[in-house]
């Protein structure tokens, strides 16, 4: 993330950085990767149920924690906990 995001006004470069319901995270007005984020934004015209966006600004804010049914990503839970169970 090398700086490039602020959460809650303060600077994040933790790329692993959880954010809790009611964070506001925002990319950097000084940022030089804003006009890619700005890019980005116009290449979606959807936000996930739990979060609150204004691409204008590029900032966003987490309404809530997202529920199970709600992430689209190609994930087998039970393949994570077989994983971890032998370490």
């Amino acid at each position: 993330m090398h700086g490039h995001v602020e959460v809650n006004a303060r600077r994040v470069d933790i790329p692993s950085y959880r954010v809790s319901p009611d964070d506001v995270v925002a990319v950097r007005d000084a940022s030089p990767v804003r006009p890619a984020a700005e890019l980005a934004t116009e290449l979606t015209d959807r936000v996930a149920p739990w979060l609150l966006a204004d691409t204008d600004a590029l900032v966003g804010r987490v309404l809530r924690e997202p529920e199970r049914h709600e992430i689209q990503a190609p994930l087998e839970e039970q393949l994570v906990v077989e994983f971890y169970s032998r370490v």
